[in-house]
């Protein structure tokens, strides 16, 4: 009985919301919003309001889901669909969120930042071949154990990230390089600066990843002795809220600081350079000796974090490897594909985020409101597969023009266009889901009186 009346206090819900921001906020959460910065220009506060809202309202909401279906990780919620397809869509969410995308963008992102400024030209691919290698085997061996993730993370490397971070913030603030009115606004935020801010939330990976974290929330609560299943569910809201402000409140200083880098840099290619930029004008070598910690320890623990929620998610679905077998294998793979840079890592992620996006924004919502239809299988399913078909309409746009142009792609493209409202703007999802749930509910009450 003691077990079923275990409380949380104060400093474990800020422990665990530590982690827990630690295990957000990684590459992405520091590059996208200075960039966001730099190409919203004056409009930022506009595209920031909808950065924030995919950035970290949806990676909130991922939690709450978490908490009020008293589930385990994404496989559980992706169920309510269909089982297959809770199959198909956990694996697909655990490769991008791991060894195919945000895992290698992690040791790259750190590299690029943090150490390219002091390597000549010619010796940077060996040079990224060894970092890479060296990030990947301390991530795989601090990742061998699980259970130690909240002294490593939360009260270690997220403390002192955050220390080094908020130096350069400071700085930034209290010296602007340039005022925010009147900076220059591109193209694509002039129209539609919220809905831009919307969309390219999706590349902070948060609320996938708010998913794929829920069984290391569950995991790390359990060991501090909360065993009941709704104390679970309102410990996993309450540390979710302590690092759902702090990554709000860090994104919208980088977004403005990104703005008023303008006064003194034209726009970059990634905010991975707009933030060498900036750390080298206020704190000259410093500064990039500064800004490499903060890089490598945002995307370090963030590394650790994504191969233990791989790894014991892929354990849970094929019983019959091992644990370290899948921790192996992901850091082998996210090293070999950590080199082939940056940029072109983010450009060839676009077209799966706008696949996965709608369907775990879909899934997060239904496992919220749940209990308003009895998480009925059939709302799910109408709802998921009215979604899936506009998702991948979505992506085919997002695509590499290879794919874009096929005569196939074009006539789902002129499909969109046409007939999804919002498909401009990278939302032709939002019609066909609500569609979906409205068949979905129908059927459902239907089913209720006969």
């Amino acid at each position: 009985m003691e077990d079923e009346k275990k409380k949380l206090t104060f400093s474990d819900y800020l422990m665990i919301g530590s982690m827990l921001f630690g295990l957000f906020f990684g590459a992405g959460n520091l590059i996208f919003p200075v960039h966001l910065g730099q190409a919203s220009g004056m409009e930022v506060i506009w595209a920031n309001l909808g950065f924030l809202v995919t950035g970290i309202g949806l990676p909130f909401l991922g939690v709450v889901a978490i908490g009020i279906s008293q589930s385990e990780g994404v496989f559980q919620l992706a169920a309510q669909v269909d089982r297959r397809y809770a199959y198909i869509f956990t694996i697909l969410l655990y490769l991008v969120i791991g060894p195919l995308y945000a895992i290698p963008r992690l040791a790259t992102t750190s590299f690029e930042i943090g150490l390219a400024p002091f390597i000549s030209e010619n010796e940077l691919v060996l040079a990224l071949a060894l970092f890479s290698c060296l990030f990947f085997f301390i991530a795989w061996l601090l990742a061998r154990k699980p259970t130690k993730l909240l002294d490593y993370i939360g009260k270690i490397l997220n403390p002192l990230f955050l220390i080094l971070l908020g130096a350069l913030l400071i700085m930034a603030l209290v010296r602007p390089m340039g005022p925010i009115a009147g900076t220059v606004v591109q193209p694509d935020y002039q129209a539609n600066a919220f809905f831009k801010g919307f969309v390219e939330g999706y590349n902070t990976l948060d609320a996938l990843a708010s998913l794929a974290f829920g069984i290391i929330i569950v995991s790390t609560i359990r060991s501090r002795g909360v065993k009941n299943p709704g104390m679970i569910a309102v410990d996993t809201i309450k540390s979710g809220t302590i690092s759902i402000v702090a990554m709000g409140v860090i994104y919208s200083l980088l977004a403005y600081v990104g703005t008023m880098s303008l006064g003194k840099f034209p726009l970059s290619e990634n905010g991975g350079i707009a933030l060498a930029q900036i750390a080298n004008y206020y704190f000259g070598t410093y500064g990039s000796i500064i800004l490499a910690f903060i890089v490598i320890l945002a995307c370090l623990k963030t590394a650790i974090g994504l191969i233990t929620a791989f790894s014991e998610t892929f354990v849970e679905l094929f019983p019959s490897q091992k644990y370290l077998t899948f921790a192996t294998g992901v850091s082998l793979l996210a090293c070999l594909l950590a080199n082939i840079g940056l940029t072109k890592i983010i450009h060839f992620s676009i077209p799966v985020l706008m696949f996965l996006y709608p369907l775990a924004m879909t899934l997060i919502l239904l496992s919220i409101i749940g209990s308003l239809f009895h998480h009925d299988l059939r709302v799910y399913q109408m709802t998921t597969y009215f979604t899936l078909i506009a998702s991948i309409i979505d992506a085919i746009n997002a695509s590499p023009d290879f794919i874009r142009q096929t005569g196939a792609a074009q006539a789902l493209i002129h499909f969109g266009e046409n007939y999804l409202p919002f498909f401009s703007i990278g939302m032709g999802w939002i019609l066909p889901a609500a569609a979906g749930f409205i068949i979905g509910l129908v059927w459902h009450r239907i089913k209720r009186t006969v």
